[in-house]
This record gives C-alpha cells, sequence and structure tokens, in this order.
C-alpha cells in the first residue's frame, strides 16, 4: 500500500510540473485543495448514491440482455405524440411494436408494428385484443403505459364527462393493462412496466387539477406495483420505470405550444422522451426517470415546509395565468376586427 502510495504521490508531482506556475500555485493553494477534494467527495458519493438505487429499483438482480427476436412491446396511446416517436425509434431497432389505440394510424405501420384499435378504459376490449396479440405474436414482454389525456380548464369550468375521462384513462387503464398482461411477466418472471406519468405527478397547478391528480395516482400505482411483484409474487426479475417529463410538445398541450412565448418555460420535443423510454426499454432497467434531469429536485417538493410548496407552485401558475390572459387578449381582439370587417 505504501508503495503505491508513493508511486500516485510521485505521478502527481510530476504532472504538476508540467502546468503553468499560475496553475501550479492555484492547485497547491490549501483552499483550493480542500475544494476540489469536497467536489470529488460529492462524485463519489453521488456515483454511490446511483449505483444504490439502480441496484435497489432491479431488487439486486442483473439484467439479462436484450434480445428483440424473444421481445414483444406493447405501447398504448402509439398513434401521435411521445408514443408515436417511441413506436418509430424502437421499430428502428428491429423490436417489435403491438399498438393499442383508440384512433387509427394515420400513417405507414414500420414492419416490426402492429396495429389494434382498443379502448383501453374497457376490460372488456382489452380482454378482447388480448386474445388476438397472444395468438398472432405471443405474450407481451414490456408494457408502456403511454396513452394519456389533458383537457385545459378550471375545476369549475370542465365537465364531469371530461374529468371522469382524465382519470379514465390516464390512471385507471394502467390498472386494466396490467391486470390483462402482467401475469405472463411473473410466471416468467421476465418483463417490464413502464409507465408515463408527468412532472405534475409532484406540483398541482392551475387548470391541470383533474390531469395532476391522475399523474399523482400513477405514480401511486407504479410504487404499489412494485411493491407487490417483489413481496406477493416473487418476481424480481419484471421491472417497473416510470417516467415524468415536464412540457413537451404534443397536441395535448395546444393551448400553450400557441402562446408559449407568454409562457416563459422550455417545452421539450417528444425525442428527449422518447429517448429515455427506449433506453429504460432496452437497458431492462427500473427506475424513476424525470426529465429533463435539471427537474429531479422538483420530485421533493412535497418534502418542503409549505410557505416554500406555494411559492413553487404559485410561481409556475401566475406564469400560467398570464399565458392564458394574453390568449384570451388575442382572441378578443381578433373577434373585434374580424366585427370590423
Amino acid at each position: 500500500m505504501s508503495a503505491a502510495l508513493d508511486l500516485i504521490q510521485q505521478y502527481s508531482q510530476t504532472a504538476l510540473a508540467q502546468l503553468p506556475a499560475p496553475a501550479q500555485q492555484l492547485l497547491q493553494n490549501p483552499i483550493a485543495q480542500k475544494a476540489a477534494g469536497a467536489l470529488l467527495g460529492l462524485g463519489v458519493l453521488r456515483s454511490i448514491n446511483n449505483s444504490l438505487s439502480q441496484w435497489t429499483s432491479n431488487n439486486w438482480t442483473c439484467n439479462q440482455r436484450w434480445d428483440s427476436s424473444k421481445e414483444l412491446v406493447l405501447l398504448t396511446g402509439g398513434c401521435s405524440g411521445i408514443g408515436k416517436q417511441v413506436m418509430q425509434d424502437l421499430a428502428q431497432q428491429g423490436v417489435r411494436v403491438i399498438v393499442l389505440d383508440i384512433v387509427e394510424p394515420t400513417f405507414e405501420l414500420p414492419a416490426t408494428v402492429s396495429f389494434y384499435r382498443t379502448d383501453i378504459t374497457s376490460s372488456e376490449s382489452i380482454a378482447e385484443v388480448a386474445k388476438q396479440i397472444r395468438k398472432e405474436h405471443g405474450e407481451p414482454t414490456v408494457l408502456i403505459n403511454n396513452a394519456g389525456v389533458g383537457n385545459e380548464g378550471t375545476i369549475l369550468g370542465k365537465t364531469e364527462t371530461k374529468i371522469r375521462q382524465t382519470f379514465e384513462v390516464n390512471t385507471i387503464s394502467h390498472f386494466l393493462t396490467v391486470r390483462e398482461f402482467i401475469p405472463a411477466m411473473i410466471r416468467a418472471n421476465h418483463g417490464h412496466v413502464i409507465t408515463v406519468a408527468s412532472m405534475a405527478s409532484f406540483v398541482g397547478l392551475v387548470e391541470i387539477a383533474d390531469y395532476s391528480c391522475s399523474k399523482a395516482s400513477a405514480l401511486a400505482f407504479h410504487e404499489s406495483l412494485r411493491q407487490e411483484l417483489r413481496h406477493y409474487y416473487n418476481a424480481p426479475r419484471v421491472r417497473t420505470s416510470i417516467i415524468h417529463p415536464y412540457w413537451v410538445r404534443t397536441p395535448m398541450i395546444k393551448v400553450l405550444t400557441d402562446h408559449e412565448q407568454y409562457y416563459g418555460e422550455p417545452i421539450m420535443t417528444v425525442q428527449k422522451v422518447s429517448d429515455a423510454i427506449c433506453k429504460q426499454v432496452l437497458t431492462q432497467n427500473s427506475g424513476q426517470i424525470v426529465i429533463p434531469g435539471r427537474l429531479a429536485i422538483g420530485s421533493i417538493v412535497r418534502g418542503l415546509p409549505v410557505w416554500i410548496q406555494e411559492m413553487v407552485r404559485s410561481k409556475e401558475s401566475v406564469k400560467f395565468r398570464y399565458m392564458r390572459t394574453q390568449q384570451e387578449r388575442i382572441e378578443r381582439e381578433a373577434k373585434e376586427a374580424q366585427s370590423k370587417d
């Protein structure tokens, strides 16, 4: 050990001598050395934390190598938005994908992709389609619960029908698809359930009460599913992942994309979210992924003092309200201009 330390010290001194004089002085400064040591320590702690999180999420089991010939991905809501991008990206990797959607595709499907028109809020519709899938393709080994809806408007401004639709698609459908397809994964002790949630799982804002509630429910579903797979069904190799994107440029948030200059927050492309989902699929890792990563701290908002929570929520809500005010102004001016004509 002593010889190794002497060798490291000799190498460090030699490397230091090659640097310019100002750099040598900086690195020899006690404060700079302490700062460098602290940064190195934080880096080591972060690496250890990430490793522990990964191993714990995977139930301390190693991943099997991905083999597209043996895997079958079932993707809900794959005809538009994030789902469409995920479907295309997986197909480019030669992955077989089954798309369940209530809307027919308006584009040519890749060779490895099949479509089944399905109402994922109906257990009868899912069961009927499942029979066809098993007969024609076999049992799905990956389930991506991606389908989602969001309806703009305040709590008092939304109809009961719209509110119920949000929960049925964003939350209830997860129960129905998992109940149908996960038993085969449990029997094989192999599979993956990926839940597409949202940053709204952590923070409720104006005009998205039902959406935020449904995504918080999706998070709780994911957590409970993982515990049941581990403690009730003894299926440690059935992976579970949850994805929390911030605003994504899809038709669902058209009100934002049409007036984003008044909102002031970045809106991601579907490609960025698809990259994260496909990585989880192909590496067969469990995990909780926040996109973009810099917002991962948002997951701890509910653990902060109430006054800080309110500051965070109010800051975002004020931005949204301002955007809505500008939208109303633009629409009002357009109507006035039409009436004058």
